[in-house]
């Protein structure tokens, strides 16, 4: 079976009519703008909970009281909550946060800010502290806020590298997403750049002078000039296009090469996708895994690692793996059990924490730590669908 009747197959099966390519477009949109609580404080450049800001929008702020993480301690979204939950990679989960509804991506700042990409906005969490100080509202109106694979609200998310400017894609059911601008001082959206269907994952520049927004159900990168904000679709489809919102062979996350800035995008285990920013020319490097692929990050010194979600065919596919690539291009592949969604790896290079939340069904409550020495893999339960991680 090739990848092209795979394709065609399942629009089939997930898609036996006009309905369920509605729902699979993430059509559940409505009108109204996102949700925000009430706060007790507002720091300097925030307008008081409920009170409009310059940008049009209301921040929520909250106090924070003592507390401190140990180095190592992860920090993951939690997609079937409210909240990101702290997690002790030996012991589990040692609390969790409250920052709004059905958080996505987060990214972690040099002060020790945690940026969480939620339905409702973004929320700042002090990891220190471990308190929500700020629930930041989008511009972009993208429905009533609920829960599940193709609620609106953010997705991606990244920060520019002095800190100063954070990056958020935000889906919109049933159209084109965008990429909203915070000012991390202000607390506020400054600009909304559009992008693509469903943005995935956000991405930066090493030196911060582009912004890539990996739109899903488009099949491309929209990349963002961050002086200008001026968008440029460069589409990604090393299997072609056909099978539309059906098609499973879609870009997921993108990580960026340290050595050369370039964008690398597996799928399926079978091709990454080597992406030239500049010109928006795409070459194909074979991978080993033969399974369907979501979650990507890079190590310093270059290293790819890969979450292999599980089989689209189980006649023709692998199951769930952790693909590690080298930048020669060498894999060993790790596998695992059940479907995951993102991974993180250990500041000394030698741990991998691979999320369980996965964005379909089949998740569960926890992580796989895989010792990328011996290749041990131990399940460990913490958080609730987590899909995120970053390690403080």
């Amino acid at each position: 079976m090739t990848k092209y009747r795979r394709a065609s197959r399942t629009a089939r099966v997930l898609l036996p009519g006009a309905v369920a390519v509605v729902l699979l477009a993430g059509c559940a949109q409505g009108s109204g703008g996102a949700a925000s609580a009430t706060g007790a404080t507002s720091p300097a450049g925030v307008s008081p909970a409920g009170t409009p800001s310059a940008s049009g929008s209301s921040v929520t702020v909250t106090p924070a009281p003592t507390g401190k993480p140990a180095p190592g301690t992860l920090l993951v979204s939690d997609f079937g909550s409210d909240t990101v939950t702290f997690v002790d990679p030996a012991r589990g989960a040692t609390g969790s946060v409250e920052v709004g509804t059905a958080p996505y991506g987060l990214v972690l700042g040099k002060d020790g800010r945690a940026w969480v990409a939620t339905a409702e906005g973004v929320a700042v969490v002090d990891t220190t502290t471990r308190q929500r100080l700020a629930l930041i509202p989008y511009e972009t109106d993208a429905g009533p806020v609920t829960t599940g694979e193709y609620r609106g609200g953010g997705m991606g998310i990244a920060l520019a590298p002095d800190g100063r400017r954070l990056y958020v894609g935000v889906n919109v059911p049933g159209g084109n997403g965008a990429l909203e601008v915070i000012d991390t001082t202000a607390l506020r959206v400054t600009d909304t750049v559009p992008v693509g269907r469903r943005p995935f994952d956000v991405d930066v520049s090493r030196d911060g002078a582009q912004v890539y927004a990996t739109n899903h159900d488009s099949f491309d990168v929209t990349v963002v000039d961050a002086g200008t904000l001026r968008p440029r679709r460069v589409e990604v489809a090393p299997y072609g296009t056909e099978g539309g919102l059906g098609s499973w062979l879609k870009p997921h996350y993108t990580a960026v090469r340290p050595s050369d800035g370039k964008l690398l995008l597996p799928f399926e285990g079978e091709r990454l996708a080597v992406v030239d920013p500049r010109t928006g020319r795409t070459t194909i490097e074979p991978m080993t895994a033969n399974t369907h692929q979501h979650g990507a990050t890079v190590t310093a010194d270059g290293t790819l690692l890969a979450v292999g979600t599980g089989p689209i065919d189980p006649d023709e596919d692998e199951g769930p793996s952790l693909t590690v690539r080298t930048p020669g291009g060498a894999e060993r592949i790790y596998p695992l059990e059940g479907p995951h969604e993102d991974v993180a790896v250990s500041e000394d290079g030698r741990t991998a924490y691979v999320t369980g939340g996965f964005t379909r069904d089949g998740y569960w409550d926890g992580l796989s730590v895989v010792d990328l020495d011996t290749g041990d893999t131990r399940r460990l339960e913490a958080g609730s669908r987590p899909l995120g991680v970053v390690v403080l």
